[in-house]
């Protein structure tokens, strides 16, 4: 597997990951909701100000991303084909070697995530009741601290 920085090109890949994965690990968002977030997801991965990593398998095929502003993590989605792989702790270590101290908001009701997340070596330092949009999806927000390392692959 590679990590290499997003190009424009990879854009429809990655809005198929993120709807596929979303579809296969969001349960309680609604097929209305997933819908109505759709364009906005396509302007965040043609946006410029997130950074944005991709992961590839040996064949150079993307197989998930990463979307990081400076420290947040603020999209990591896998093809859900390549889930439980290894990837996902791939991607986080890159971010850790990039930024050391990561924060991430995961869905509450995302119990999967936020197993990842604290096996990664994530706590929850604090809730919201809405998310970034005001739908009422509540949000666990987590910290990784510079000095701890994720657990490796």
């Amino acid at each position: 597997m590679e990590i290499r920085r997003a190009i424009p090109t990879d854009r429809e890949v990655l809005l198929d990951i993120w709807l596929r994965s979303v579809r296969a690990t969001h349960t309680f968002v609604s097929d209305e909701d997933i819908q109505s977030m759709t364009p906005r997801v396509r302007d965040y991965l043609a946006s410029s100000e997130p950074e944005f990593w991709v992961l590839c398998d040996d064949s150079r095929v993307i197989r998930g991303f990463m979307g990081m502003s400076g420290s947040q993590m603020d999209s990591l989605f896998l093809a859900p084909e390549f889930q439980r792989r290894g990837a996902g702790r791939r991607l986080v270590m890159h971010a850790h070697a990039l930024h050391g101290e990561l924060t991430v908001d995961v869905y509450e009701q995302n119990v999967a995530a936020r197993g990842f997340y604290e096996a990664c070596g994530f706590v929850v330092e604090g809730w919201s009741e809405l998310d970034d949009q005001r739908r009422p999806y509540p949000q666990l927000h987590m910290r990784l601290a510079a000095q701890n390392k994720p657990l490796s692959e």
